[in-house]
């Protein structure tokens, strides 16, 4: 890893975070960050204990003449999105993420950075480390399996946390100061399919959608991005209606929180409409550039001839349901909240679709500020899955977090941010999954708030962090840490 991280100021938050990325730490398989983030609350004498679920809780006393302020808790989660270039070659699983630092921003090389929530991580740990930073008693609260389930929220038991204040440091805008998000739900559509034989003078296609900016499902949603598994679906439908295309396999996207930016599809149409075909299928491709050519200029679709034509196939009649329930299933912006300006209250991400060997596979993640239409969304997604004969299972549902207006830590926080940067802060809600809302379940009467600095790309291998940001954000924490209110 370059040494340019590490000489990075603040140095305590940087070079934290260069440890932090050379653990690798994908989501439900965090037993290695786990371990380094025990070791490192042990090797500081610090009481270090990991819950049921394998949260890790972390407690330093307060600093002398701190003794009398509030309790906090200081949270972030251990896990990260893995997202890579398909020309990439990276092992999530066995290597530390490769930074570089370009112009404010630090970057990863063809991978996602893990700036989400890492950054915020690498804050705890050094104020934990710290010597010099007057702070009150701290808990610190590092969750796991945040990006694919909450499960490290939704698994801590009440009774274990004696914080009174709940700062999470997992927003991506240093100029915001978040007091409420959306909840969110899995919607997986499932059916099987017996495959047939591929009829005798056909050719085989490989289409792949590839180019897309992807992001952040939540906080990247309203953004007009283009998602591959819906433009892929277009193509097929086309095929389908005006040249009998018939799919023998579909792979598109991965994570549910993330928009996806590839799908990879091999076809199969009569030899006698081949070059019909690929003049149709650019002329739609042409149609989706102009539609998209301001979010996604960089929007690529191939279609290439098979050496081999693949040998079997979706049946018509199951593939002429299946490319009309895709298009049906709503994909974006739902609803904009009629409470706050600008804030997406419900939307969907068709994250992954997997078509082939007689299966099929369809995964949502839907999310709302507003419970009932949460559910009132995935309802219209099962209804359109499952009138094609799908299975639809709703899994991972958690609640949002209410805004709460009139909290004391909003109250401190507000003319720290005011006095340090001229101007006030945005006080807003997000589209993005914060674990305030699940944590307050179990931990009702905690006072809660969040804020970070700015990363952009989230979820994508375009991440990066603003290191002036980083700046502006640390000098924030240490501010607020000196100005918790007494108990």
């Amino acid at each position: 890893m370059s040494q340019e991280i590490r000489n990075l100021e603040p140095k305590a938050l940087w070079n934290k975070f260069a440890d932090l990325n050379a653990v690798p730490r994908p989501s439900k398989k965090e037993e290695r960050v786990i371990e380094f983030m025990k070791n490192f609350g042990n090797s500081l004498g610090l009481e270090t204990f990991e819950d049921e679920i394998r949260n890790i809780i972390i407690r330093k006393p307060a600093t002398a003449g701190m003794e009398n302020r509030k309790a906090i808790v200081l949270q972030g989660h251990l896990d990260m999105v893995h997202q890579k270039n398909t020309d990439t070659v990276f092992d999530f699983d066995t290597q530390g993420i490769d930074m570089y630092v370009d112009g404010d921003w630090v970057r990863a090389r063809g991978t996602t950075l893990g700036a989400d929530n890492g950054l915020g991580v690498a804050a705890i740990m050094a104020i934990l480390e710290s010597t010099d930073i007057p702070h009150p008693a701290i808990e610190a609260l590092f969750t796991i399996d945040e990006e694919t389930g909450m499960t490290g929220a939704l698994n801590l038991k009440g009774g274990i946390l004696q914080g009174q204040i709940l700062l999470n440091m997992d927003t991506e805008e240093d100029d915001e100061i978040d007091i409420g998000c959306a909840g969110g739900i899995d919607v997986t559509a499932t059916a099987e399919y017996d495959e047939e034989e591929t009829p005798d003078g056909s050719v085989g296609y490989e289409i792949t959608v590839k180019g897309l900016k992807g992001g952040h499902s939540g906080m990247d949603i309203h953004k007009g991005l283009g998602n591959a598994n819906k433009i892929m679906n277009r193509l097929l439908f086309d095929g389908f209606d005006n040249f009998g295309l018939q799919i023998s396999e579909i792979k598109g996207g991965s994570l549910r929180n993330a928009i996806p930016r590839e799908s990879h599809a091999k076809v199969i149409i009569a030899e006698v409409y081949d070059e019909a075909f690929v003049f149709d299928m650019q002329q739609i491709v042409n149609e989706i550039k102009t539609e998209l050519k301001t979010t996604e200029p960089d929007l690529e679709v191939v279609f290439e001839k098979m050496k081999v034509t693949p040998a079997k196939v979706m049946p018509t009649i199951a593939q002429f349901y299946f490319v009309r329930s895709m298009y049906t299933a709503h994909n974006g912006v739902f609803r904009m909240s009629a409470d706050f300006d600008d804030l997406v209250e419900t939307s969907n991400n068709i994250a992954k679709v997997i078509v082939g060997e007689g299966q099929l596979s369809v995964q949502c993640l839907t999310r709302s500020s507003v419970e009932t239409a949460k559910f009132d969304l995935a309802n219209a997604l099962r209804s359109a899955f499952e009138l094609m004969g799908c299975e639809v299972e709703f899994s991972g549902s958690y609640p949002g977090w209410t805004p709460n207006s009139k909290s004391e830590i909003l109250d401190v926080l507000v003319p720290i941010y005011e006095k340090q940067n001229g101007e006030k802060p945005k006080v807003v809600a997000c589209h993005a999954g914060l674990e305030c809302g699940i944590l307050g379940t179990n931990y009702p009467e905690m006072d809660m708030i969040s804020f970070g600095p700015t990363i952009h790309g989230a979820h994508s291998p375009d991440e990066r962090a603003s290191i002036s940001s980083s700046q502006k954000f640390w000098k924030f924490v240490l501010e607020i840490l000196a100005n918790i209110p007494v108990k």
